[in-house]
């Protein structure tokens, strides 16, 4: 089984009564996957992506039952731990762990974004949130001028929110 594999299972058995969460972490993965793809990104920025993708919101569980809620900055510093316990458990190396978990504390922080694997992770949560929000066009229409980079990004978001009528 593949590491990515494994960390899909790992990461459904830990959501696993929570199908929200698992269909969400499953559609970041699959939209990070065709940005990267698309931006034919390296193969290592993409096992790291891919990753972090199916990881990004493994703290949403602990800030609900420490905080009762589960907003962006209490998600950024509760998940790294987690990320860093369960991605060793797949294979993966200590230097993969250590950036896979940086993109988790930083997966809602779109201010001094380095790296592809990043800005590729903010614009696949965002067009997975786009949908699960509700967000109206305007909304979409400025995430799109002040987040999106990648043409593919950019690609899917037009192409599934700007191009008709609304988003849901």
């Amino acid at each position: 089984m593949s590491k990515l594999s494994d960390l899909i299972l790992k990461m459904t058995e830990y959501e696993g009564d929570c199908v929200e969460r698992v269909n969400h972490f499953l559609k970041v993965w699959a939209f990070a996957k065709t940005i990267a793809e698309g931006e034919n990104f390296p193969a290592e920025t993409r096992e790291i992506l891919e990753a972090a993708a199916v990881v990004h919101d493994i703290g949403i569980r602990v800030c609900l039952e420490k905080y009762g809620h589960c907003r962006g900055p209490a998600q950024e510093k509760e998940g790294p731990p987690l990320a860093e316990a369960m991605l060793p458990l797949c294979g993966y190396t200590a230097a993969q762990t250590a950036r896979v978990s940086f993109l988790v504390g930083h997966h809602h922080t779109a201010e001094g974004v380095e790296g592809d694997d990043w800005r590729a992770l903010l614009e696949a949560d965002l067009l997975v949130n786009a949908f699960e929000g509700g967000m109206r066009k305007e909304v979409v229409r400025a995430a799109r001028e002040e987040l999106f980079r990648t043409g593919t990004g950019l690609r899917l978001l037009d192409t599934m929110y700007l191009s008709g009528g609304d988003v849901q």
